[in-house]
């Protein structure tokens, strides 16, 4: 599938109509590097929540806490994104594409469970949860990495449940 099919199952069929005109993704190439690599991000408003490039990758990797499970976990599953990844913006448009695919063939439990931090942000603004599970997940939200816990707030707000505390910064 190509980028512009994905960003548009993202943006109108799997986006919650709350959040539809708010929420924008993004992805591209650098078509001038030999290898094509390039960068991804989520926009809420025109404004970059997140935002990685391949090139983070060599510019934090001193950062990145390399230990035994993560290095197992990249040489299993290349499309391995945790909060720290996200974070640090240590993915590009090839984690976003790959992420997608977990997304878009798995259920949306899997997604909202997956340990992948982008396939879980894809399912948290996802319209096929509604406000119960929303209720739901607000009650472990404590225990969810920082990332996650934004992106709640966000569809939190979205949907006009009040999201005290949710949302750091």
């Amino acid at each position: 599938m190509s980028w512009s099919g994905m960003r548009s199952k993202l943006e109108n069929e799997y986006l919650a109509a709350s959040l539809r005109g708010h929420i924008q993704y993004y992805a591209t190439s650098y078509s001038q590097c030999p290898d094509h690599e390039g960068r991804a991000a989520i926009r809420l408003d025109g404004k970059e929540i997140i935002a990685g490039c391949y090139y983070n990758n060599w510019l934090k990797a001193a950062l990145f806490p390399r230990d035994a499970r993560y290095e197992r976990r990249m040489k299993e599953e290349m499309a391995f994104m945790d909060d720290t990844a996200v974070q640090l913006g240590v993915f590009d448009q090839q984690s976003f594409y790959r992420a997608f695919s977990m997304f878009d063939n798995q259920s949306i439990e899997e997604s909202l469970a997956s340990e992948n931090m982008l396939v879980r942000i894809f399912a948290i603004l996802d319209r096929r949860v509604g406000k119960r599970r929303l209720e739901k997940i607000r009650q472990g939200i404590e225990g969810e990495e920082k990332t996650f816990r934004e992106f709640f707030a966000i569809r939190a707000a979205a949907e006009g449940m009040a999201a005290e505390g949710e949302r750091e910064g």
